[in-house]
């Protein structure tokens, strides 16, 4: 269920934006509102995950609001002007649709939204055969993962206290699939870390916070055709 509240300074577009979003299925309209301020100061409140903002408002526009609340909310721009979309599209929204809106529009933006809460909301848990039997497991008590020396087709789990898990027969594609991408990447062939985990780290090596021996610590060589992706979940 998509969950939106519309921002836009003219009555009459917030209530033909309503009966839209009336129309859809999947679409509840919690809140709307024409003043951008107050706006700002009630959203943080609000249970929702898909703001439709109007671009042209006076005083402060959609993109100014966009950028204070970037991040917790999908965003939708709805503007009569195209010279807005480069800008609109910096700020990384889902769509920018533009006025006179049609609901088939307005349902592709919607669509696009739902694609990305859907992969926003991975699981806290993973659950899968183990050595221990069918185990659920809470993804932020994992701290690391490597292909078992025992077994190719298993994966050895450490979690944050040192417990070893072994997942069975299971490969990393599948796993990384099952797991909150924003907690994980892939290091090289045989290892996944939880970014948590991550103590410092350089083009080709991760210093992790697993302890190793005598005052050491676990380090992972970073694989060529894992670095660029690594590197952007860790912001450089």
């Amino acid at each position: 269920m998509i969950k939106c509240v519309i921002l836009d300074d003219e009555l009459l577009a917030i209530s033909y934006l309503k009966l839209l979003c009336e129309q859809m299925e999947e679409v509840e309209v919690v809140k709307a509102f024409n003043d951008p301020k107050i706006f700002l100061n009630e959203i943080g409140e609000i249970d929702c995950n898909v703001c439709i903002l109007d671009i042209e408002m006076p005083g402060i526009n959609g993109l100014q609001v966009a950028e204070r609340i970037s991040g917790s909310k999908k965003i939708i721009f709805t503007t009569a002007y195209k010279e807005y979309a480069a800008e609109a599209f910096d700020l990384n929204v889902v769509d920018y649709v533009r006025k006179p809106i049609k609901k088939e529009r307005l349902a592709q933006a919607f669509e696009k939204a739902a694609e990305l809460i859907r992969k926003s909301h991975k699981k806290d848990f993973i659950e899968w055969n183990t050595n221990i039997g069918r185990t659920v497991i809470f993804t932020d008590q994992i701290a690391y993962i490597k292909t078992s020396e025992i077994d190719s087709r298993d994966k050895d789990i450490l979690l944050n206290d040192g417990t070893g898990i072994v997942l069975k027969n299971l490969n990393f594609k599948n796993l990384l699939e099952m797991l909150p991408a924003k907690d994980f990447a892939q290091v090289n062939k045989k290892e996944v870390i939880a970014l948590p985990s991550i103590k410092v780290f350089s083009t080709n090596e991760i210093i992790t916070t697993i302890p190793s021996g005598e005052g050491s610590f676990l380090k992972l060589h970073i694989g060529e055709a894992y670095k660029n992706t690594l590197l952007e979940r860790l912001g450089k």
